[in-house]
C-alpha cells in the first residue's frame, strides 16, 4: 500500500508511468501471494523496481524535457513501432509541440465539453500526422495523449 501510494504521488501527472509501475508492483505481489516467489526474491524485485523508479524520475532531465513534455513523450512512445519509426528526437519534438498547444488551448472545462474535446482531438491528430506518426497506432496515441492532458490540466489552471 505504501508503494502504491508512492507510485500514485510521484507519477500523478504521468499516466503511462503510473500504469507501468502499478502493474509491476501488482505482478510482484500476485506472484508472492500465489507462492511463485519467495520473500527474498520479492525484496530483490522491489529493490530493482526502486532503481527503475528513480531512473524514471530523472528521465526528463536526460531527454531534455520538462515534466509535461515527458508525460506526452511517454504517451507517444508507449508502442514500440512509433519509437522504431520516428526515433527519440522526433518524439521529443512532438511531445514539446503537444504540451505547448494543449496548454494554450485547454479551457477549464475542456474535458466535459465535447465540442472543445473534439477540437483538441483534431489538433492532436494534426500534429501526429505532421510528424508521420504510425497511422496504425494513431488512435491509441490520441486517446492516451488526451488522457494525459486531462491528468495535467488541473496543474495548468
Amino acid at each position: 500500500r505504501l508503494l502504491e501510494g508512492e507510485i500514485k504521488t510521484r507519477f500523478a501527472s504521468n499516466v503511462v508511468q503510473q500504469n507501468k509501475f502499478s502493474e509491476l508492483l501488482a505482478n510482484v505481489i500476485m506472484r508472492y501471494q500465489n507462492r511463485s516467489i519467495e520473500t527474498a526474491q520479492v525484496m530483490e524485485e522491489l529493490i530493482a523496481m526502486a532503481k527503475k523508479f528513480k531512473e524514471a524520475v530523472n528521465r526528463g532531465d536526460d531527454l531534455g524535457l520538462n515534466a509535461d513534455e515527458l508525460a506526452f513523450y511517454d504517451a507517444l512512445a508507449n508502442n514500440e513501432e512509433s519509437v522504431r519509426e520516428l526515433g527519440d528526437e522526433v518524439l521529443k519534438k512532438i511531445a514539446h509541440e503537444l504540451a505547448e498547444n494543449l496548454r494554450k488551448n485547454a479551457s477549464v472545462d475542456w474535458s466535459v465539453r465535447e465540442s472543445v474535446r473534439a477540437s483538441l482531438r483534431l489538433m492532436v491528430k494534426r500534429i501526429l500526422r505532421k510528424y508521420k506518426y504510425p497511422p496504425t497506432k494513431q488512435e491509441e496515441a490520441v486517446q492516451l495523449v488526451l488522457e494525459q492532458a486531462e491528468s495535467l490540466s488541473a496543474e495548468w489552471d
